[in-house]
């Protein structure tokens, strides 16, 4: 992206703002009495590379249907499924069904051996069988289409409200691609004199423990402290959460561009998005440990 598209995407990140301001019925004041109040500063570049950006609250009044019938579920079925027979438009509805049954299915009570077994059918297809013509056929079923970005579903939830045993969290953003949540996004306000990414990353780790269900499907991890952002797996020690550096592989820095800016652009586009949890993501075995790996 070069300096005349940045400021054309910067121009076009300030109407989205507005827009959002209007949309979400919000003041500054009431933004930040009810935790909004960075939401300008990173909702605004999800709508900005195409995003559909919700607020929980929305959802929960009914204004929007996302397809979850309660906070225990952290898979939005009516999306994946919609999303499948877009995809997959000549399988038939027994197969998408089989599919999305081993998708939301666990074989293990283990967070990483669950994520995987889902990137596993993430990147080599789902398996299924089924009758045609009187003949067992073995198919796959695919969950994303990196060819035809328009069949698949994106989506931001702003925050998302996760039951799992007695535990209940909130983390701050949830994309959703064809209704599964891969990457979770966790902020700290700058406002706090003493915020820092420790006290993200301790949120995380939280999270992995008392709700690690909404992580059995998770490729990348976020801490944001206002304009700063960094990325991560879900085995990355603190310090292994790192700045993204550019946007479309560009060995030089964008003058006037944050953190935050060259880390969604250049992650959460589309198709980039797609090529890296298809391709650079990778699982490393020692014994009994498993390391999960951004490739850079």
């Amino acid at each position: 992206m070069n300096p005349a598209q940045l400021r054309q995407t910067t121009v076009k990140a300030s109407r989205v703002i507005r827009k959002l301001r209007r949309r979400f019925d919000l003041t500054q004041s009431a933004m930040a009495a009810t935790g909004y109040a960075y939401a300008p500063s990173l909702l605004t570049w999800f709508e900005v590379i195409g995003y559909t950006v919700l607020l929980e609250p929305d959802v929960a009044l009914g204004k929007h249907r996302i397809g979850r019938s309660s906070y225990k579920e952290v898979v939005l079925r009516d999306r994946l499924h919609s999303a499948l027979q877009k995809i997959n438009p000549t399988k038939p509805p027994e197969a998408i069904a089989k599919a999305i049954y081993q998708v939301t299915s666990t074989e293990s009570s283990d967070l990483l051996e669950n994520n995987r077994r889902f990137h596993k059918l993430l990147t080599d297809g789902v398996e299924v069988e089924y009758f045609l013509n009187d003949e067992i056929v073995h198919d796959k079923v695919w969950l994303t289409d990196p060819f035809n970005l328009l069949n698949n579903d994106w989506l931001v939830i702003h925050p998302l409200t996760v039951v799992e045993g007695n535990h209940a969290h909130c983390p701050d953003v949830v994309v959703f691609i064809n209704g599964l949540p891969l990457a979770v996004i966790v902020s700290i306000y700058p406002s706090d004199e003493h915020a820092t990414f420790k006290a993200g990353y301790q949120r995380i780790q939280t999270y992995l423990q008392q709700i690690p269900k909404l992580f059995f499907y998770n490729s990348f991890l976020f801490l944001t402290c206002g304009n700063q952002a960094r990325v991560g797996t879900l085995t990355s020690d603190l310090q292994e959460f790192l700045p993204w550096h550019t946007i479309e592989g560009e060995d030089f820095s964008l003058k006037g561009a944050t953190e935050l800016e060259v880390l969604i652009q250049g992650i959460f586009d589309k198709r980039r998005f797609l090529e890296q949890v298809l391709h650079l993501i990778v699982f490393e075995s020692n014994g009994t440990d498993i390391s999960k790996k951004l490739l850079r």
